[in-house]
């Protein structure tokens, strides 16, 4: 069994299955991927996501503001902290920091940050990490006292083995995305040898970086078994003690067993 540990299930154009999210599951559990965390990315949105994925028990939900979203210049402390208590939401995010695509922002995306890292603290629910070009002040805000506890994952993760390193010092997961699996991504395949097995997550970020070989199509948790095989391929291990490890680790990090 596998786990997609972040996906969008509400971004994806589900015309192709005439509206209906039941084709994409049954996709998933066809090539082994049994359960799927569906992110939360923009308050607006929240409900509707939630809406979408009620009738599944093997989709679990989190909830968060990207940093990337217009919504954290005026974050709704309050309605995110609704959507954070709710008994299904199992990890606090998507949150983090973006200096690549909107630098302008960094000052309300750092502040909208704590806020969720306090939240995830004070439920004691984990968080979701999105950091790109900000490898100095999202360490920084995972080092702050006040923001400890809860622990998280550092999705999609693209960055180096330093800062990878430092995260896993502190506590927190590393999750790999199909971008492992693409010809120009040699460096951070490096990165994938050196993170312990027992520390690691896979996942699609699904509808989003499709992996090889399905580029050109929309990305869907079914190909959450492409980046497990990359895995094993790049550490010498087999495609089932990836994704025995990796659902093991997703299960103890999200308390779900």
């Amino acid at each position: 069994m596998l786990v997609d540990s972040h996906c969008h299930l509400d971004r994806l154009d589900l015309s192709p299955y005439d509206g209906a999210l039941e084709p994409v599951i049954e996709n998933a559990r066809e090539a082994g991927v049994e359960r799927m965390l569906c992110v939360g990315t923009d308050l607006s949105r929240w409900a509707t996501m939630m809406a979408l994925i009620a009738p599944y028990e093997s989709v679990s939900a989190s909830a968060g503001v990207h940093p990337m979203s217009k919504e954290v210049a005026t974050l709704d402390v309050e309605g995110l902290e609704r959507a954070v208590a709710d008994p299904r939401v199992v990890a606090v995010g998507e949150t983090g920091l973006d200096y690549h695509y909107t630098p302008d922002t960094a000052n309300a995306q750092r502040a909208a940050f704590r806020t969720h890292l306090e939240l995830a603290a004070r439920y004691r629910k984990p968080v979701i990490i999105h950091t790109r070009n900000a490898q100095e002040d999202t360490l920084a805000l995972l080092r702050d006292p006040g923001h400890g506890g809860a622990g998280g994952v550092l999705h999609c993760f693209t960055e180096s083995w330093e800062m990878a390193r430092q995260a896993l010092d502190l506590g927190y997961h590393i999750s790999f995305s199909g971008i492992i699996t693409f010809r120009n991504a040699a460096s951070l395949r490096e990165v994938v040898k050196q993170v312990p097995l027992d520390r690691m997550l896979v996942e699609t970020d699904a509808p989003y970086l499709t992996p090889v070989p399905f580029r050109g199509r929309s990305n869907e948790p079914c190909y959450t078994r492409q980046v497990a095989e990359c895995v094993a391929d790049v550490k010498g291990l087999s495609y089932d003690e990836v994704a025995e490890a990796t659902t093991r680790n997703f299960d103890q990090l999200f308390a779900l067993r």
